[in-house]
């Protein structure tokens, strides 16, 4: 490590006027800290968003389930407003990392940093979630912009997501033995505005599967998912499984995780 000064503020407006002056925004750590520890990232200053008790907490709010952006993973994964409603965020949220992992991590930290196999991105994008920030609302289709790059300005602060309820919805994940995160993940989700796939890991960051979406917005089955082929130039490989790999990996999750929504 090397020399760096640390705040932590208690209001967001503390917060916000030490990210604009350009300090570093820390939520659980799980990248920024390591990144740190391996000389990849080198902020002057880190802004703890742990100590400012608004920016989390899990309620229900005209027809969606509103996460604030500090919450943490263990604590979606175990909310009973989240299982209740949308029982495939937390299954999803339960499965991320180890319990280390999900007792730090928050969701607004793995969204803003978008890692192209992260589990959480996939929820956002299968169930047209929206990401509210101090300033403004982006819609889950803005938001994600590829390699861990998204729509948020310079010093701008995730406060909150908001996930409208699915009339179905499951997610499947082929996970990578050592890190757990996503060889391919498939989040599906029936909702009031038609079905919706998003796939993760499969290569620069998150994206909708236009083929599946519209062959199960035909016919809700796995046998029709089985149908549709996914391009294996269009996602990426490596020592962990080629591109081809993967594309298939992709049809089987997605039918696994159609079976899922429909039990």
């Amino acid at each position: 490590m090397y020399a760096f000064t640390y705040e932590r503020p208690s209001s967001q407006a503390d917060a916000l006027r030490l990210a604009k002056a350009g300090g570093k925004l820390l939520a659980g750590g799980q990248t920024l800290l390591a990144s740190m520890k391996l000389r990849l990232a080198a902020p002057e200053q880190v802004v703890d968003l742990g100590g400012i008790e608004e920016l989390a907490g899990i309620r229900k709010e005209a027809g969606a389930i509103v996460i604030g952006a500090m919450t943490r993973h263990c604590e979606v994964a175990e909310s009973s407003v989240v299982q209740q409603n949308i029982p495939a965020l937390a299954g999803l949220a339960s499965g991320i990392g180890d319990k280390q992992v999900r007792a730090r991590g928050t969701i607004g930290g793995s969204v803003a940093n978008n890692d192209p196999a992260a589990d959480y991105p996939a929820a956002l994008l299968g169930l047209g979630a929206t990401v509210h920030t101090h300033a403004r609302t982006i819609a889950a289709d803005d938001f994600f912009q590829g390699l861990f790059s998204t729509a948020l300005d310079e010093g701008e602060i995730i406060t909150a997501v908001s996930f409208p309820i699915p009339q179905r919805a499951a997610y499947m994940k082929f996970p990578q033995p050592a890190s757990l995160f996503a060889l391919i993940g498939v989040f599906v989700a029936q909702t009031a505005g038609g079905v919706r796939v998003a796939v993760t890991g499969g290569g620069n960051g998150v994206f909708r599967h236009a083929g599946m979406e519209q062959a199960l917005s035909a016919s809700f089955t796995p046998e029709a998912a089985a149908k549709v082929a996914t391009d294996a130039g269009e996602l990426s490989g490596d020592l962990h499984g080629s591109s081809q790999y993967r594309a298939h990996l992709v049809g089987v999750m997605t039918q696994r995780a159609v079976a899922q929504a429909l039990a």
